[in-house]
């Protein structure tokens, strides 16, 4: 980092007057130039709350940076997955009216009682050229049972639907917040490098005019290298984020996120477990899903039951003869009606096994239905201990260990100068005050993640107080 004339007496002005005010005193140091003592001072007040967040890059907000809102907007409109779930719940809507619909009816055409030494239609009198239409007809009731179960599945399939919205807005909102929790981590390792470097010179220069150990080069050089092995993590963990966004808002996996450098960091307050519990048994989609799940399963057992009452086959058919009776008149024709009854004669190895079936798919229904519940109920009692948790974090970072580490490094820092304190400790400083900022970030991203997590196990964004 590199700092010109004005920018330098600025900020041994900012310095003067900071110590000024924390009653520190600068003894200026002879063997040093005018110019490493303003780098000296240059490291006081960067280390000084109030100037350490600005200190790093930071990026501009652009037309084309991506907002968390956005991004959710985006992933519901534009994700193929969550597109062909919809697309099958469509489907399935169409289908309840083609399950209670009659079969389809039969036309029937028939050449009856044709001798066959001639194949003369005025030969024999019962000889015919006959059409009909045949009907098969179910049971009063099965119609209605098939119906309702293909209804409820439909329905069944459109709180899938739902439920893949929530799941997809989860996974929008915690990836999203890992890509910023890296970006800040990349920023503060930045800032960091760029102080190290500093550091590594005014150790050299206290080396060089013999008030210095080489250890202590070799020591802020060798941080140095970590913090660049920081950087080179950082950046392949981000590599492996930004694709997986990219897929969930449907764009090409090799296209450039960018996102906001500031945002609001106050976190809110959640209601009490138990309401969440009542929310979600209402409002979460999984859990209807299931609920209908074993309504049609129950549909579909009383279906079974009544299978086994006889199905009919009406029929009506019209018979044209040729020819005249012996009387001299013409052949009257014939109409014929029939009538058809299943037997249901195997109903031991059918019906009632089909009985037993669909009644052991009910309990195994009912069953799911309550293992869900237990498993929302848990991952509500996780993401909302976890949120309590980092939350907590958050509150004890900002408000207590990072501007206390902040006052540390800049108190060994002016310590440093005047040789007060050993360059050991003064880098062991900075490195807890990185160390600090990055968990800060990254608990504020706990955060959020778990806050996206507890939306999705409730089943709705308005789960705050």
């Amino acid at each position: 980092m590199h700092y010109s004339r004005s920018a330098v007496r600025n900020i041994c002005k900012i310095a003067d007057m900071r110590a000024a005010t924390s009653k520190i005193r600068f003894r200026y140091l002879p063997a040093y130039t005018v110019w490493q003592h303003a780098l000296i001072i240059a490291l006081l007040v960067l280390a000084t709350p109030g100037l350490m967040l600005q200190a790093g890059p930071v990026q501009s907000q652009t037309a084309n940076t991506l907002q968390l809102g956005d991004a959710v907007a985006i992933a519901i409109e534009g994700n193929p997955g969550l597109a062909e779930m919809q697309a099958r719940a469509e489907a399935m809507a169409a289908i309840p009216s083609q399950a209670g619909a009659l079969p389809d009816p039969m036309l029937t055409l028939g050449a009856i009682n044709f001798p066959t030494d001639t194949f003369n239609r005025d030969q024999e009198a019962m000889t015919q050229l006959q059409i009909g239409i045949e009907q098969s007809l179910p049971f009063p009731g099965k119609r209605g049972l098939k119906e309702r179960a293909a209804e409820i599945d439909a329905d069944a399939a459109a709180s899938n639907v739902d439920e893949a919205r929530l799941r997809l807005i989860q996974n929008v909102k915690q990836t999203w917040w890992q890509i910023y929790y890296i970006d800040r981590a990349l920023e503060i390792v930045s800032r960091n490098q760029d102080l190290l470097r500093q550091f590594v010179q005014i150790a050299q220069t206290k080396y060089k005019v013999g008030e210095g150990l080489q250890q202590d080069v070799l020591l802020a050089q060798v941080e140095l290298s970590k913090l660049f092995d920081s950087e080179i993590k950082l950046q392949g963990l981000r590599q492996q984020q930004v694709p997986r966004l990219n897929a969930l808002l449907d764009r090409p996996t090799s296209m450039p996120v960018q996102l906001p450098a500031q945002i609001d960091e106050d976190l809110v307050g959640m209601l009490p477990e138990l309401q969440l519990f009542t929310r979600a048994e209402t409002v979460r989609p999984l859990l209807e899903q299931k609920r209908l799940e074993v309504e049609a399963a129950r549909t579909r057992r009383d279906f079974a039951k009544r299978d086994i009452y006889p199905d009919f086959k009406l029929g009506a058919a019209y018979g044209f003869r040729d020819g005249d009776n012996p009387d001299g008149s013409s052949r009257a024709d014939f109409a014929t009606i029939r009538l058809g009854i299943s037997l249901p004669l195997y109903a031991g190895r059918k019906q009632d096994k089909a009985v037993d079936q669909r009644t052991s798919e009910l309990l195994q229904k009912q069953n799911a239905l309550q293992d869900e519940w237990g498993k929302v109920q848990a991952d509500i009692s996780a993401a909302l201990t976890d949120y309590h948790r980092a939350s907590k974090q958050v509150d004890l970072f900002k408000t207590g260990i990072i501007p206390q580490a902040r006052q540390s490094v800049a108190s060994m820092l002016s310590g440093y100068q005047v040789n007060k304190v050993d360059f050991l400790n003064l880098v062991r400083a900075q490195i807890t005050l990185y160390n600090f900022e990055t968990q800060y970030w990254n608990a504020l991203t706990e955060a959020n993640q778990a806050l996206a997590r507890l939306a999705a196990a409730v089943g709705e964004e308005l789960i705050n107080e």
